[in-house]
């Protein structure tokens, strides 16, 4: 395996683990990489420019400023998430997890440093996640939201029988 397929493979396990293992709710996470997505393709530009005029000395370059667009919601997120899935729960948010893991790669790697970048784009195996992507989209949307939808406070039979 070379490198720059370690480096994918590196971003799809890496959050799987870090959610799975801290009992991060994967849900939650995947919600926010995809709001910081939405803050990246509007503000990424104007951030920028808004960055170089208080930090006239720093070169803060576009992909690194949109790297942080992209990623804040969802690092902010998996800190005050640690510890909310429970029981049977933590089985099914495995397949969040794995969502999370395969939209920061298709996130992440047109965000790297162009030799990088370039490098990962000519893998097989990047070719492969491209054509899998709207399922990848889809599939984690959809797998968030019922996780989501499980996750709603239940009343207590007392509660419900005193209406």
């Amino acid at each position: 395996m070379g490198q720059n397929q370690a480096i994918v493979l590196g971003l799809l396990a890496a959050p799987v683990l870090v959610l799975m293992l801290l009992r991060i709710n994967a849900t939650m996470v995947f919600l926010s990489l995809c709001l910081g997505y939405v803050v990246m393709q509007f503000l990424g530009a104007d951030a920028k420019t808004f960055a170089d005029v208080f930090m006239t000395h720093a070169a803060v370059s576009t992909n690194i400023m949109q790297l942080g667009l992209l990623l804040f919601p969802a690092i902010f997120t998996t800190l005050f998430m640690i510890r909310t899935v429970r029981g049977a729960k933590l089985v099914m948010n495995i397949l969040p997890a794995v969502a999370v893991g395969s939209l920061t790669v298709l996130f992440v790697v047109p965000l790297l440093p162009p030799g990088t970048s370039h490098a990962i784009t000519g893998l097989r195996l990047w070719q492969e996640a491209i054509r899998l992507q709207d399922i990848i989209v889809g599939a984690g949307a959809l797998v968030s939201l019922l996780f989501l939808w499980t996750q709603r406070p239940r009343r207590d039979k007392e509660e419900r029988g005193k209406r």
